[in-house]
Formats: C-alpha cells, sequence, structure tokens
C-alpha cells in the first residue's frame, strides 16, 4: 500500500499534469465502494476544472473548481494511470475523461480502492503537521496503552504512517516497535518525533529523485529496515522478522524493548 512519502510524489506530479483540466464524462463501473450513486457522481464532478490535487493522510484528494472534492483510497493494490483517447486498463474503479481526450483512471484487480465524494477529514493529525511534535507525543503516547508501532499505524492517532515506514521511523528512533506506549521515556518520544518527521522526508526526496513522475506503485528499495532482501541494518546488526497477524515487522537489536 502506498504510504505518505509515495503519495507525496503522487499528488505532486498529478497536480503538475491535470491542474485545470476540464472533466468531460466520469465513469464508474464498480460502485461497491462508492459513497453516493454514480448520478450524484457526474452530478458534482462533470464540468468542472481541476483546481487541486493533495494528500490527505493515505488518500489523494482531487478538489474541483465548485468546491467538491474528490478521495481516492488506492488500497493495498489501486494504482493510477494517465491515459489518452481511450481507457485502455482493465479494472477500472472510477475514470475522468478531460476535454483535452486525455483521462485518469483507478484501478484494481481485487476492486478494494476506494472512491469518495466529499470525504470526511479525520481530526487526527497528519504526520507532517507542525503540531505532530515531541508534545503532542508524548501527551498521546502517556495515555495509551499497546504497543508504539499500532500506534502509529492507527489512522485516528496520527495519518499517514503505514507497515514499512513505521519500522524504519522506530528502527531510526532505536524504539522497539513492541514496545508499550506508555513506557517509552519523555528523551525517547522526542527522539521518536524527530524520526517521523526526518524519515518520512528523507523518503519522499528519494522517491522524487528515482522515480520523478511517478504516479502509482511503492518505492521500496531504498528502505533501510523493511526490506526484505537486507539482511543487516547500516550499523551491521541481524534485521529479524516478526509476523503478526499477516504483518511483518522488521526490527533489530539495536532497538530498546520498553515495557511497563
Amino acid at each position: 500500500m502506498p504510504e505518505l512519502p509515495d503519495l507525496q510524489v503522487f499528488s505532486h506530479n498529478l497536480q503538475q499534469q491535470l491542474k485545470g483540466k476540464v472533466v468531460k464524462k466520469i465513469a464508474a463501473p464498480k460502485t461497491k465502494k462508492l459513497n453516493v450513486s454514480v448520478s450524484q457522481l457526474k452530478k458534482a464532478i462533470e464540468g468542472q476544472s481541476i483546481r487541486e490535487i493533495r494528500r490527505e493522510g493515505k488518500e489523494l484528494h482531487i478538489q474541483f473548481g465548485n468546491g467538491h472534492v474528490l478521495g481516492l483510497h488506492l488500497m493495498l493494490n489501486g494504482d493510477l494511470h494517465l491515459f489518452e483517447g481511450k481507457n485502455p486498463h482493465r479494472h477500472t474503479i472510477i475514470e475522468l475523461q478531460f476535454d483535452d481526450d486525455t483521462g485518469l483512471v483507478l484501478t484494481d484487480f481485487r476492486y478494494m480502492a476506494r472512491p469518495t465524494l466529499d470525504p470526511d477529514i479525520p481530526s487526527a493529525p497528519d504526520a507532517l503537521d507542525k503540531q505532530v511534535n515531541a508534545r503532542f507525543l508524548k501527551e498521546r503516547l502517556s495515555a495509551k496503552k499497546g504497543s508504539v508501532k499500532n500506534w502509529l499505524l492507527d489512522q485516528d492517532a496520527i495519518r499517514g504512517i503505514g507497515n514499512a515506514y513505521a519500522d524504519e521511523i522506530l528502527w531510526d528512533a532505536r524504539i522497539s516497535p513492541f514496545s508499550s506506549c506508555q513506557a517509552i521515556p519523555p528523551a525517547k518520544v522526542t527522539a521518536l518525533a524527530k524520526s517521523v518527521k526526518k524519515v518520512l522526508k528523507h523518503a519522499e526526496k528519494q522517491i522524487r529523485k528515482e522515480h520523478p513522475d511517478i504516479i502509482s506503485g511503492e518505492i521500496r528499495d531504498f528502505l533501510l529496515i523493511h526490506h526484505s532482501k537486507k539482511k543487516k541494518s547500516p550499523t551491521g546488526a541481524a534485521i529479524q522478522v516478526k509476523t503478526t497477524g499477516g504483518r511483518k515487522t522488521y526490527f533489530t537489536d539495536e532497538q530498546v524493548l520498553y515495557e511497563s
């Protein structure tokens, strides 16, 4: 699943490509995940120009001139494609055709990707917000039971971080992903706050550098810990993998386990 750094790059590149284009026609052949009827979607978006494309947590939001917003959550297997003329892609979830004979399509062979008209914005702050600092983390973690990794993944607590970058952030801060939120010392919470911004911003730069025009997929080859082909961390410790509920956690013994 694309995470915050990927989506940052996607939104920038789509903004460059699509800003100002007018939607001539919209089609949604798979409505299982759509929150409104197709007729409502057409009425809201057809004939409207794209004002802005931005990232909101783990979604892309396309804002139109009349104020309506189309949210796109790619889930595990969603892909975005630009095309000219007729849409050549299979497994279409939603398709926007523009008045210059180009288009944008969201596909997913599992049909789990989710389009939403005028999605609600959660109250949880985005991981890159200024609000997500040492003070914020200390307040929230001190009142939270459970593991710190599970908290980082909770989109109702903090938005944008997924499995891979949670592992990278916690390794950078040298905190075990299995640490109890309440047991992490204040100094290490401060380190965690710094690692959140450091890791996510560095990843975005790497993706832009390696794939400057990307609008879909996951770029993970530069990750230091969450990488199936790497056996040791940059500082020489063996990378361990633990699978829980189908989710893999990558970590090393360099990360301190804090327990209540």
